[in-house]
């Protein structure tokens, strides 16, 4: 990417309304809950799929300044279990971002076994699907494990696809691509599901400030 001379200086006159602002990311603002995910991971004696409900709720934050560099946001929790046990079954936080100068589109995950990542892409405003990927081994867009999760587990590629429906729903394609110790292929590990929303987005807290503002 080309980085300006002045990386210091931040925008002036930005819009505090960061719905208004996130351009495809707007579709994920709000709760939604999914009924119906199938995951397939791998396991000792094979393949293992497994279907799955969960609920995520996306936040919408103000926006975020890197000198020059711009994004508006959504701040999620993705909370996903199964019917048959209570224990969470996956558990996850992070953000979306967009920069609307450029139109990148970033997604932050984490997830409480020891591993991270910082997955790009790029789309246009009014984009319908969205397609993101995080690598091992890249120091902007990469992953980062557990020593445990590197040597047997090894997470060499993460892809999600976001595409938005015509009812108002999305859904995600994901894709792990695991080195699993003892194997000489390469495993897909797959996640998908198709949400509906349940609540809509609260603005963020500087767009209630202004909001709440008397005028002059």
């Amino acid at each position: 990417m080309d980085v300006p001379d002045d990386i210091f200086t931040e925008p002036e006159d930005v819009d505090p309304d960061t719905l208004r602002n996130l351009g495809p990311l707007r579709g994920l603002a709000g709760t939604w809950e999914g009924l119906h995910g199938v995951d397939v991971a791998p396991k000792a004696g094979g393949p293992e799929q497994r279907r799955y409900f969960e609920r995520i709720v996306f936040e919408p934050i103000d926006h975020q300044a890197n000198g020059p560099q711009l994004f508006y946001g959504l701040r999620y929790h993705q909370h996903v279990n199964t019917r048959e046990e209570d224990v969470t079954f996956h558990d996850q936080v992070g953000y979306w971002l967009y920069e609307p100068a450029t139109g990148l589109i970033l997604q932050s995950l984490t997830i409480p076994r020891g591993q991270c990542a910082l997955a790009a892409g790029h789309a246009e405003p009014d984009a319908r699907k969205l397609t993101l990927k995080a690598e091992r081994g890249h120091t902007d867009y990469g992953i980062c494990s557990t020593g445990f999760l590197e040597q047997a587990f090894t997470t060499q590629s993460y892809t999600i696809e976001v595409t938005f429906h015509a009812d108002g729903s999305w859904s995600y394609l994901q894709d792990t691509m695991l080195k699993v110790r003892g194997q000489d292929a390469l495993f897909r590990h797959r996640d998908h599901s198709r949400l509906k929303r349940v609540a809509e987005p609260a603005p963020n807290p500087l767009a209630r400030i202004v909001g709440a503002a008397p005028s002059a």
